[in-house]
């Protein structure tokens, strides 16, 4: 079947799909055998959908949650190495998590169909930056698509993996937030088959030794060609109608923005959309010759914007880079009119009534009987920081409890703690998560026991992980007792207190003898998210238990 036959097959039913689960639709319908993914906003989701699916418990698509990002694209690698399709989801930062292996996977190529959603953040909704997965791509030099609505995202899917297995090669499918938490009608195809087992025996190909890689490196250099042959052809890219001097390039969603603007101030311009990586150069060539003028409109970075000023010039292009869009946050349709000379709206000024409503720890969680406990036991102490890391309880950092001072990246606070420790810091204290711990805790923790840092960890234990709606945690209970002894803590100082306020002195007091002490000791936080309790009250009450 040639690429892209798949998209003029008879459409079956209509559903309303969040862009996530067209995503998640479109995959299983292209007849993948595997999910692979950590939870993040704003790609928890596909998952979550996949997980949910009639269609996946009878063809046993494998769904459960990985650790973390790299063990997630690492296992899909492996599956796609046994001749199956797999998709493999993640949010933008936790591709830095997966890098290693997503670049490599580049090198060694794939058998069965790999495919990478990735979602991006602008305006870090919830995210703690803008990057953008197109520079991956890039990087990695393999096909990428960002569809401009819920409808293309489905359609992507099996498109993806037919462009993953004619060139043997890793596709991301990027979409930012807006695409993947808005509703959409998407019609569906006929669902395909999944793969047959196919094991493949290439050592020269999956063993990167330097022989190897580099004769696989070149490989993929000599692919770039057909890379680009592919996106002329691409459904995902195509011109628009217009006339004049000016001209636009839209990239994904910024391609709706671009049309809404055009028809609601009656601009008469040629658009080109584009939607597969790398760009159409014939038809990006031929824009770039009948315009005087190119509004480069790409939600994210100016990844292209950079490249046609050096291509074209900068006079002729503008964009993010000229101040023509803002430099950050999230495009609009406003914004895009804006830059095609349309006065921008007057809005109304917000009511002084009406005042931002900063999000706080959820009434009852265990984590605020934690704050109070760590804030009481750090009072003796003049000069105190404690390092943070992601989950709920980073809205420790606010008020009443401003009680953590640092929040970077997944597993950061344990590893900022023991670079602080040694550099003199006393006491060095740490808040982490259960999730976060298992996701990329322990090996800072093992850094901070193999140089006997004094370093008091506190694994905030909810059983679950909760930022992200309540997933798996692959580490929680007894099994973080069991992990930190393995990893050489002194089981004198491994210490497992519960949040609530009639234990408040009691855990007062372990807080300080653990502050105090001149190594590596851990304090186990111990409590069900209150959210999640409430869940299973509610799943037993239904059930009549």
């Amino acid at each position: 079947m040639p690429l892209g036959a798949n998209q003029y097959e008879p459409r079956m039913n209509r559903q309303l799909l969040l862009g996530a689960e067209a995503v998640a639709q479109g995959a299983l319908d292209a007849g993948i055998s595997g999910v692979y993914a950590y939870p993040g906003t704003p790609s928890t989701e596909i998952t979550e959908y996949i997980q949910r699916a009639d269609a996946a418990r009878e063809g046993e698509v494998r769904s459960s949650w990985s650790t973390n990002e790299k063990t997630a694209y690492e296992a899909a690698l492996g599956m796609s190495y046994a001749g199956k399709r797999c998709l493999v989801c993640m949010k933008h930062v936790g591709l830095n998590v997966a890098a290693d292996a997503f670049i490599n996977s580049a090198i060694t190529g794939v058998n069965g169909g790999l495919v990478l959603a990735v979602a991006d953040d602008p305006s870090m909704h919830s995210s703690q930056n803008e990057q953008d997965s197109r520079v991956y791509g890039r990087f990695a030099m393999v096909p990428v698509l960002e569809p401009a609505s819920q409808q293309e995202l489905y359609d992507a899917m099996p498109h993806a993996f037919e462009l993953s297995e004619a060139l043997r090669l890793p596709v991301i499918v990027r979409m930012t937030t807006r695409l993947s938490h808005s509703r959409a009608g998407v019609e569906r195809r006929r669902p395909m088959e999944q793969n047959a087992m196919n094991a493949e025996n290439a050592p020269e190909r999956f063993v990167l030794m330097p022989h190897n890689a580099r004769a696989q490196y070149r490989h993929l250099l000599g692919l770039q060609p057909m890379l680009e042959a592919l996106s002329e052809s691409s459904f995902l890219n195509r011109p628009v109608e217009g006339s004049g001097p000016l001209g636009i390039i839209a990239f994904g969603i910024g391609f709706n923005y671009a049309m809404e603007a055009r028809r609601a101030n009656g601009i008469d311009c040629r658009v080109l959309k584009i939607g597969q990586y790398p760009p159409p150069r014939t038809q990006v060539d031929e824009l770039f010759d009948a315009c005087s003028s190119v509004l480069v409109v790409e939600e994210g970075y100016p990844v292209y914007e950079e490249l046609f000023r050096g291509y074209f010039g900068s006079p002729k292009v503008r964009g993010r880079m000229d101040g023509a869009l803002p430099r950050d946050g999230e495009l609009t349709t406003d914004l895009v009119a804006s830059a095609l000379g349309v006065k921008p709206p007057e809005t109304a000024s917000v009511p002084e009534i009406v005042v931002n409503r900063p999000p706080e720890l959820c009434k009852g969680c265990g984590h605020r009987d934690m704050f109070d406990a760590i804030n009481i036991a750090m009072q003796e102490h003049a000069e105190h920081h404690v390092f943070s890391d992601i989950g709920c309880y980073t809205l420790g950092a606010l008020p009443p409890y401003s009680a953590i001072h640092t929040c970077v990246d997944m597993g950061a606070s344990i590893t900022m703690a023991k670079g602080a420790a040694d550099a003199g810091l006393r006491p060095a204290a740490c808040v982490i998560g259960d999730s976060t711990f298992a996701h990329s805790g322990m090996t800072g923790l093992l850094d901070a026991i193999n140089d006997r840092s004094p370093v008091t960890v506190i694994i905030a234990d909810n059983d679950t992980t909760a930022m992200t709606g309540g997933q798996h945690s692959s580490a929680s209970g007894s099994r973080l007792v069991q992990i930190c002894r393995g990893l050489g803590v002194d089981e004198q100082h491994i210490r497992t207190i519960i949040p609530l306020k009639q234990h408040l002195q009691e855990n007062v007091a372990v807080l300080r003898e653990e502050l105090g002490y001149d190594g590596v000791s851990v304090v186990i936080v111990q409590r069900e998210c209150i959210e999640s309790a409430a869940k299973k009250k509610r799943r037993a009450a239904a059930a009549g238990k």
